[in-house]
C-alpha cells in the first residue's frame, strides 16, 4: 500500500536539531497528536508499518477502564492481571509484617526486573530487529493455517478489548503484535505499582525524635509529592496516549511530533519527575529501607532510559551530521571575519615548482544545513553529481566557517580532568595546585580549630576569587577588551597577523586560568568538608542518615547539571568564548536543561549545601551562603548585562520551568481571588510590600559587594601559557577461544574460500581497499559461520585460531548475528545430495586491516574458532609519493582520503569524485573542492595511521579534522618533513 495523498495520510514528522539530546519518554510525548489540534475524538489516524504498509489505526482505551470498568469485557490475561493484583491484596492481609516485608521487598524486586530488565531486552531487540513480529511469524501463532488454534485465542483476546472500528483481519502483523504486548505491558506495570505501595505499607511506622509540626508537614509535603506524581503521569498520557505509552513506535509509525504540556516542566518528566510518588511515600511511612528502595528503583528506570530509550530514539529518529563540514556563515556573522587570504610560500627542494606552495590558510565552507528530518517514507532528496580533476591544486579565496573558528580557538583543552596533558604548563600547573591542596589537607597542623579557620578561610579565598576576582575580569573584558589589550600591549605579534594571536593567547590563558579556579574552589571546599566530618555514632538516630542521603543526592544533581550544562554549551560557553571571539557566530539555543533553566548553573551551589548537611558544618554552611550570594553578583553584574549587550531581545524572559510554576501560580491566585472577596486589595498591599523589601535587600546587598570588591580588586599581571603536546595510547585485545564439539557431523573438505583478485588482477590491495572472498559450504553449513582477517604467521594453528580478530571479520549470513553475537540457532536442515551453498562477502571500513603487511582470511565453523578453510597470503600496500611536493603529496591524499572515509559521496572532497548537495548551488558561498568531512573520529583515525605509513610523519585526529582539506594537509606534510629533516 502507498500513502494516501489526502490530508488523512501520514501526518509529516519534523523533528528538532537536538533530537537525541532527549530521552524517548520525551519522543513519546512528541509523537503523540496533541489534544489542542484535535477537532474531533473521531479523527481519521494513519499508521505505517516499516514495510511501508499504511493502515488506519483503531482507537484504543487506557489500561484502567479497561481493566475495572464492569462494562468492559474481560480477556483471559485480563483475569490473570486481576488474580495477581487480587492475590497481593490477600496476601498483605494474611500475612504477619516482618514474612510481609520480605515478601513483598523481593515480590517488587522481580516484577521491578520485569519491567526494566524484561522489557528493555525485549524492545531494544524489537528495536534493533523487529524480534517479537519475526518470532511471531516464526511460530505461527497469527498464521491461520499454521496455528489456527492460537490464532484464534489472540483474537478473541484483542477483539474483546478494542472498539467497532478495529478489524484483527484487515490489520497488519505489526499492530496486532504491539496490541498483544500491550497487554503483556499491562500486567507487568500494575503489578510492580501495586507491589511498590505493599511494600511500603508494610514498612509504616512513625520516626521518633520529631516534634509534631514535623510530622504534620512530612503528611503534607509526602501527601503533595504523591498528588504531583498522579498529575505528571496524568498530563503525559494525555500528551503521549496508547501510541507513546506503549512504545508504539518501536512496531509501527504514527503521527506527528509534538513537543507539549508536562513535557516543557522537567527533562524526561515520565522518568524523573513522575516518580516524586515514590519519595512522598516514603515520606509518609516514615521508613528508611522504602527510600532506599525507591533511589534503587528510579536509578533502574534511568538505566532503562540510558540502555533502551535513548539508543532506540537515536535509532529511529536521530540523522548522524557529519565532522568538519564546513558550513557558511550568514553575512550579518561573517561580514566582521572575511578577509582576503594571501599566498604562502613554502621551502622546497629545487626540482619543486613554487607556483604549486601556495595554499589558502582556510577554505570554503558548504552551505548545506540540515532544517527537517526525513519521514521514513520520504526518500533522499536528488544531489547534484559533479566530478573535479584539477591538473594542480585548487586554491580559492578562503570563506571562515565555524569548523574553522572551533580549531582556531579550541585545542583539546581541559575540562576538570579531561584531555589532561602533564607536558603542558598549564595542567602541570593544576596537577600542582591539586597536590598542594590534597597533600596541606592530610598532614596535621596546628590545633583542630586553628585547622578548621584555616581551611575555611582557604576555601573562602577560592570562592570569592573564582566568582568576585574572575567575574571582574570579564567584566573588564567585557566592557573595554581588557585582557586583549593586554596581550597586545606586553606581546610582540606578525603584522599580518591582523590581531588574531592577541585575541587567541589571551583566551587560551583564560581558559587555563578559570578551569584552575574551578578545581581550585571545589577541592579547597572538599577538604573543608572533610576537615569538619565527625563520623555518626549512631547512623539510625536523629536525622544522621536522612542528612547524609539528601545531601549526596545534592550533590548529584550538581554532577548531573553541570554535564546537561556542558553538553549543550560545549567548550565554547563552558568557557565564555562570547567575551572574546567577535567573528564566533552568536546565537541562542534553548536546548537540553536550558530549555527548562535560564541560569542552572546556579545549582552548583548544591554541592555547597550537600557537604553542608553531610559534614553538618557551619563553616560549610556558610561558604554555600558565600558560593550563592557570590555566584547570584556574578549573574547579575557580569554575565546578563554581556549577554543582554550580545543578544539584545532575543533573550528570553523565562524558561520552561518558571512559565510552568507561573502559570499554576496564576491559576490558584484567581482561585483565591474567587474565594477571598473583600480581603483581596489586603492582601495585595501586604504581597507588595514584601516585595518591595526584597528588592530593597537585594539592592543594598550588590551596592556593598560592589564597593567591596572596588576597594580590593585584584590586578591578574602573569598567567601561565599553555603548550599543545598530544599523548596517544593503544590497546590490545585477549580472546577465549570457544571450539565447536560437532565437527564429526560436517564434512570439512567441503568448505572452500578464495580471494577475489583486486582491481590490478592480483592479491596486492591498495589500503583502505574493499576485499571480496568467495565461499562455498555444504547446504547443511552453520548460518552462524563466519571469515576473519589475520597477520600470516600470527596463528601457528590451521585448524584453530587462537587470537583475535580485533574486529577484521563479517558473517557468512549477516541475518544470524546480532552485533558481535550470534543468536540462537536456526541452522538449516536440507536434504541430502543438495548442492553446496555459495556467496560472497565483502570487508570494508572498519573490517579492513589498516596496517601495511602481508594478510590471511579464516572460514570459522558456528560462531566459534575452528578453522574449516583458509586462504592466502594477500598483500596491504599504500602508494608513496614519487617526489615530496605539492602536487605529489595532494595527489596521494587523493586516493587515500576518500578510501579512509569508505568512498562515502557525502564525506569525500568534490575533487575525488563527492557529490554536491542542492544547497551548495544556490549559497553564495563556493565549496572548496578539496574540503571533506567525517561521520566519525574513527575516520580521521584511518587517516592518521595511514598518513604515519604513507609519509613517516604523525598527527593526532583532532590535527586531520582541523584541516579536512586536501590541499592544506598536503601543505601541512610538507611542512613537518622539512621540520623533521636531521
Amino acid at each position: 500500500m502507498t500513502a494516501p495523498s489526502s490530508p488523512q495520510g501520514l501526518r509529516q514528522r519534523k523533528a528538532a536539531d537536538d533530537g537525541l539530546g532527549d530521552s524517548r519518554a520525551q519522543v513519546r510525548g512528541e509523537s503523540a497528536q496533541s489534544e489542542k489540534s484535535r477537532q474531533a475524538h473521531d479523527e481519521v489516524v494513519w499508521g505505517q508499518t516499516p514495510d511501508g504498509e499504511v493502515f488506519r489505526v483503531p482507537t484504543t482505551h487506557d489500561v484502567l477502564t479497561g481493566l475495572f470498568h464492569p462494562r468492559y469485557p474481560k480477556s483471559h490475561l485480563d483475569i490473570l492481571n486481576l488474580s495477581l493484583l487480587g492475590f497481593q491484596l490477600v496476601l498483605f492481609y494474611i500475612l504477619p509484617r516482618p514474612t510481609a516485608k520480605v515478601f513483598f521487598l523481593f515480590y517488587f524486586v522481580f516484577w521491578r526486573a520485569a519491567y526494566d530488565a524484561g522489557l528493555g531486552w525485549v524492545l531494544t531487540k524489537q528495536s534493533k530487529r523487529k524480534w517479537m513480529v519475526r518470532e511471531i511469524q516464526r511460530l505461527g501463532w497469527l498464521d491461520e493455517k499454521r496455528n489456527p488454534a492460537a490464532r484464534d485465542w489472540i483474537r478473541a483476546q484483542l477483539q474483546g478489548k478494542m472498539g467497532k472500528d478495529y478489524s484483527f483481519d484487515e490489520l497488519p502483523l505489526e499492530y496486532n503484535t504491539w496490541l498483544l504486548f500491550r497487554q503483556l505491558v499491562d500486567v507487568i506495570l500494575l503489578n510492580d505499582f501495586l507491589a511498590y505501595c505493599m511494600f511500603a505499607f508494610t514498612c509504616f511506622r512513625v520516626p521518633e525524635g520529631l516534634s509534631f509540626p514535623v510530622h504534620v508537614m512530612r503528611w503534607i509535603g509526602g501527601i503533595a509529592l504523591v498528588i504531583f506524581n498522579l498529575w505528571v503521569k496524568t498530563e503525559a498520557h494525555n500528551v503521549v496516549k496508547d501510541y507513546g505509552w506503549y512504545w508504539g513506535d518501536v512496531f509501527f509509525q504514527r503521527g506527528a511530533l509534538v513537543f507539549d504540556g508536562v513535557f516543557e516542566l522537567a527533562p524526561h518528566p515520565m522518568y524523573s519527575v513522575g516518580y516524586a510518588g515514590y519519595y512522598g511515600l516514603s515520606l509518609i511511612v516514615g521508613s528508611y529501607p522504602v527510600l532506599y528502595v525507591s533511589l534503587a528503583a528510579h536509578a533502574a528506570q534511568f538505566a532503562f532510559l540510558v540502555l533502551f530509550e535513548n539508543p532506540h530514539i537515536e535509532r529511529m529518529y536521530g540523522k548522524r551530521k557529519p565532522i568538519a563540514l564546513r558550513e557558511p556563515m550568514s553575512a550579518s556573522e561573517s561580514k566582521k571575519i572575511k578577509k582576503m587570504n594571501s599566498s604562502c610560500q613554502l621551502p622546497s627542494s629545487a626540482e619543486d615548482d613554487p607556483d604549486q606552495l601556495s595554499t589558502p590558510t582556510a577554505t570554503e565552507g558548504e552551505s548545506a544545513t540540515d532544517t527537517e528530518t526525513e519521514t521514513e517514507c520520504e526518500g533522499k532528496a536528488p544531489r547534484i553529481h559533479r566530478s573535479y580533476r584539477p591538473t594542480q591544486p585548487i586554491l580559492l579565496e578562503s570563506t571562515v566557517s565555524q569548523h574553522d573558528l572551533h580549531h582556531k580557538y579550541f585545542r583539546r583543552d581541559v575540562v576538570i580532568f579531561h584531555n589532561i596533558d602533564l607536558l603542558r604548563s598549564s595542567d602541570a600547573m593544576l596537577a600542582l595546585l591539586l597536590a598542594y591542596v590534597i597533600v596541606g589537607s592530610s598532614l596535621p597542623a596546628l590545633s583542630y580549630h586553628a585547622t578548621l579557620a584555616l581551611h575555611f578561610t582557604h576555601a573562602c579565598a577560592w570562592c570569592m576569587f573564582h566568582s568576585f576576582g574572575l567575574g571582574l575580569l570579564l567584566r573588564a573584558q567585557s566592557k573595554s577588551k581588557y585582557l586583549v589589550r593586554h596581550f597586545l600591549k606586553h606581546y610582540h605579534y606578525p603584522s599580518r597577523d591582523h590581531g588574531d594571536g592577541a585575541v587567541q593567547e589571551a583566551f587560551t590563558n583564560w581558559k587555563a586560568l578559570y578551569n584552575i579556579s574551578l578545581c581550585m574552589t571545589y577541592t579547597s571546599l572538599m577538604s573543608l568538608a572533610w576537615k569538619s566530618y565527625t563520623a555518626p555514632v549512631a547512623w539510625f538516630e536523629g536525622d544522621a542518615l536522612l542528612c547524609h542521603t539528601l545531601g549526596a543526592l545534592l550533590i548529584a544533581l550538581h554532577l548531573w547539571a553541570a554535564m546537561e550544562s556542558f553538553e549543550v554549551l560545549g567548550v565554547f560557553g563552558w568557557f565564555y568564548g562570547d567575551f572574546f571571539m567577535e567573528d564566533f557566530p552568536a546565537h541562542l539555543e534553548y536546548t537540553g536543561i536550558f530549555r527548562y533553566l535560564n541560569n542552572p548553573e546556579l545549582m552548583s551551589g548544591a554541592s555547597f549545601l550537600g557537604l553542608a548537611l553531610i559534614s553538618s558544618s557551619k563553616l560549610v554552611g556558610m561558604l554555600a551562603v558565600i558560593r550563592f550570594v557570590s555566584y547570584w553578583w556574578f549573574l547579575q553584574t557580569v554575565e546578563n548585562p554581556h549577554m543582554r549587550k550580545l543578544y539584545g531581545d532575543s533573550l528570553r524572559k523565562d524558561a520552561g520551568f518558571v512559565k510552568v510554576i507561573k502559570s499554576v501560580a496564576s491559576k490558584n491566585v484567581r482561585i483565591l481571588e474567587s474565594r477571598a472577596g473583600r480581603h483581596v486589595p489586603e492582601i495585595k498591599r501586604v504581597a507588595k510590600e514584601v516585595k518591595g523589601t526584597f528588592d530593597k535587600v537585594f539592592e543594598e546587598t550588590a551596592d556593598v559587594v560592589e564597593e567591596f570588591l572596588a576597594r580590593s580588586k585584584p590586578r591578574i599581571s602573569e598567567v601561565m601559557q599553555e603548550t599543545k603536546v598530544l599523548l596517544q595510547q593503544s590497546r590490545e585485545r585477549l580472546v577465549i577461544t570457544r571450539v565447536a564439539r560437532d565437527l564429526s557431523s560436517y564434512d570439512t573438505t567441503k568448505y572452500k574460500i578464495s580471494i577475489v583478485p583486486s582491481q590490478s588482477g592480483d592479491k596486492r590491495f591498495h589500503i583502505g581497499e574493499s576485499i571480496k572472498v568467495n565461499w562455498q559450504a555444504p547446504a547443511r553449513h552453520s548460518h552462524r559461520d563466519w571469515i576473519g582477517i589475520y597477520k600470516v604467521g600470527a596463528n601457528k594453528s590451521t585448524l584453530v585460531t587462537k587470537i583475535s580478530s580485533v574486529g577484521l571479520w563479517v558473517p557468512v549470513h549477516d541475518e544470524e548475528w546480532d552485533q558481535d553475537e550470534p543468536v540462537e540457532d536456526t541452522s538449516r536442515i536440507a536434504p541430502l545430495g543438495k548442492k553446496p551453498e555459495v556467496g560472497t562477502v565483502s570487508f570494508e571500513g572498519s573490517t579492513l586491516p589498516w596496517t601495511i603487511g602481508q594478510y590471511e582470511v579464516r572460514y570459522h565453523h558456528d560462531g566459534k574458532y575452528n578453522v574449516l578453510s583458509l586462504d592466502g597470503p594477500f598483500e596491504v600496500y599504500v602508494d608513496k609519493p614519487a617526489s615530496l611536493d605539492l602536487t605529489s603529496v595532494r595527489d596521494c591524499l587523493a586516493r587515500i582520503v576518500p578510501l579512509c572515509l569508505d568512498s562515502d559521496p557525502d564525506l569525500i572532497p568534490l575533487s575525488c569524485g563527492g557529490t554536491r548537495e542542492p544547497a551548495d548551488t544556490d549559497s553564495d558561498v563556493v565549496r572548496d573542492v578539496d574540503d571533506f568531512s567525517f561521520w566519525s573520529e574513527r575516520q580521521a583515525k584511518r587517516i592518521c595511521c595511514v598518513i604515519k605509513q604513507a609519509f613517516g610523519v604523525e598527527y593526532a585526529p583532532d590535527v586531520v579534522m582541523a584541516d579536512a582539506n586536501l590541499t592544506a594537509l598536503a601543505n601541512r606534510i610538507l611542512v613537518s618533513k622539512q621540520l623533521l629533516v636531521l
